[in-house]
């Protein structure tokens, strides 16, 4: 294909619809017919990135490979397609007025006033061209954040509606709104969708592609109505029901006809319709899988996207042990000494989960205790591995104040403790390590046989590591540090080999999980909890 075209993908009348998932799927669809894409996220919050975002208010931070915090839906575009993103593909609201104000402050714009159209505006279809222009892709794909009408993602709309008339057919808006059913009359209503089709078509944005989410089929007369009162060609008014999995999703847009709808309108050739053979024998996989394991993770974050990442990878390692994972979330700030074996009842193996702050670290040490005791199959991440090893720490080597600086600046036991170049960083948004680095593996050691190689790459969000000081001693004492940074020696791994599956990891290994390329610490760590079922 010569020239890169564009698809914009926005929602209306309600957020979270699963923008993210039908931009996933429509790259999954066009990489199969043999186009090469990517995806970017467009967020209009005015913060540089989600890396200092509550999960409460936004769900968990996404790490790229390159460093960036961004949106977790970039993991959805990774999972889904197999790329892999960078700091290109996310952008928010903050970042490129940031980029604007720079360029005044140099005097980039000889003195003009600054104004959202065009120098705001330009600075958006600047970003969402570049990897167009740089990478040579045959479709990027953007999604804008938020929901058509919010006053933030104004400047978003103007940029797409400028660039849909600059590119006339290599640009194309597929716009995600909702059809309620109303179970007191019976009926589907198409209101809302016409009324947010009004309010893209009043900022000067024609949607080429309609997909309606509902909770019920939408017959023929139904969708009919939809497209003669929003302009829209009939055969592309597509219909996305729920489903039981995320990952039908591309099939089911592929059976619907997205794919087909957009490159009509790009004028690109259909061809034969992709088998999608991978992804479909994965979904028959995990169709087929009815017994269950169950795996409980213990964090602080009582909302399913704090982990998303994590809930994705354990679902994917499930299936390819042909067994479906049942998740279970237990409160860190509930466990207690007294009922730690209640809280952990059941479960055939446990997830110490990453995070950051005081809040909820007794009740993961306990956690990490009780597993380790009870030979009870535990994979610890980042700040769970680092509670693996304060509780080595106090319980075997007999440090009963361990702790790590983060937790405690005056512990004499500081056997986790601030990364060196972390020591004169005062701002708190985008300072840590972050992105992928290497990590060699030592051989003979189970990390090593999982991965079955030595050197591996992993993505990284912390600030504390564990303290070579003590090294020697957790090794005599059982708790072998197995993976390291040629670099700086910071210990990436740690294991206990006599136990059934005890690892812990500094690093995020669910951000490079995918559906055709799970995890292989996540895939063996549920095979052993499966062999633990009682």
């Amino acid at each position: 294909m010569a020239d890169t075209k564009y698809i914009f993908v926005t929602g209306g009348v309600v957020s979270s619809l699963g923008k993210g998932i039908i931009s996933s799927s429509i790259g999954k669809l066009l990489q199969a017919r043999g186009y090469n894409i990517t995806i970017q996220k467009f967020d209009p919050y005015i913060n540089i990135d989600p890396g200092t975002l509550n999960p409460y208010e936004h769900g968990e931070c996404y790490v790229t490979a390159d460093g960036m915090e961004t949106d977790l839906d970039l993991g959805h575009y990774e999972r889904f397609t197999g790329i892999q993103t960078t700091k290109a593909n996310s952008m928010t609201t903050g970042r490129i007025y940031k980029s604007v104000i720079d360029k005044e402050r140099r005097g980039d714009y000889l003195g003009k006033t600054i104004q959202v159209v065009p120098h705001i505006t330009d600075e958006i279809k600047r970003n969402i061209k570049m990897l167009g222009q740089r990478y040579h892709y045959d479709f990027v794909i953007t999604e804008i954040g938020g929901t058509i009408g919010d006053i933030e993602s104004a400047p978003f709309m103007e940029a797409i509606r400028q660039m849909k008339w600059e590119l006339g057919k290599k640009a194309v808006n597929v716009h995600l709104t909702y059809v309620p059913y109303l179970k007191a009359a019976g009926e589907l209503k198409t209101k809302p969708t016409q009324h947010s089709v009004k309010e893209l078509q009043s900022v000067g944005i024609q949607p080429d592609v309609l997909v309606l989410r509902t909770e019920k089929y939408l017959d023929e007369g139904l969708r009919k109505k939809v497209a003669a009162f929003c302009n829209v060609d009939f055969d592309c008014v597509i219909q996305s029901e729920d489903l039981s999995s995320i990952y039908e999703a591309p099939v089911y847009m592929q059976d619907q006809g997205l794919d087909t709808a957009i490159l009509r309108k790009v004028e690109e050739p259909i061809g034969e319709k992709p088998s999608l053979g991978p992804w479909r024998q994965f979904l028959e996989r995990r169709a087929k899988a009815t017994e269950t394991v169950n795996i409980g993770l213990v964090g602080k974050y009582d909302l399913q996207d704090a982990y998303k990442s994590i809930r994705e990878s354990l679902s994917q390692a499930g299936t390819y042990n042909d067994y479906k994972v049942n998740i279970n979330y237990i409160n860190s700030e509930k466990i207690t000494e007294d009922n730690v074996a209640d809280q952990l009842k059941g479960q055939d193996g446990i997830m110490i989960c990453p995070g950051f702050g005081q809040r909820g670290i007794e009740g993961k040490l306990i956690a990490a205790h009780y597993t380790r005791t009870h030979d009870i199959p535990t994979f610890g991440i980042c700040l769970g591995m680092q509670m693996m090893v304060i509780e080595f720490a106090r319980n075997v080597l007999g440090y009963a104040d361990a702790n790590s600086r983060e937790m405690d600046e005056k512990t004499t036991h500081n056997v986790i403790d601030i990364m060196e170049e972390q020591k004169n960083i005062t701002n708190m948004g985008g300072t840590m390590r972050l992105g992928q680095y290497e990590c060699i593996l030592k051989q003979g050691s189970r990390t090593f046989d999982i991965y079955k190689k030595e050197n591996i790459r992993e993505r990284h969000r912390h600030r504390y590591e564990f303290n070579n000081q003590y090294l020697t001693e957790y090794e005599r004492a059982g708790m072998m540090c197995v993976g390291r940074n040629p670099e700086s020696d910071l210990v990436e791994v740690v294991e206990i080999p006599g136990l059934k599956w005890y690892i812990g990891t500094q690093y995020h290994p669910e951000y490079q999980s995918t559906v055709l390329k799970p995890h292989p610490l996540f895939v063996d760590f549920v095979k052993h909890a499966i062999k633990n079922k009682k």
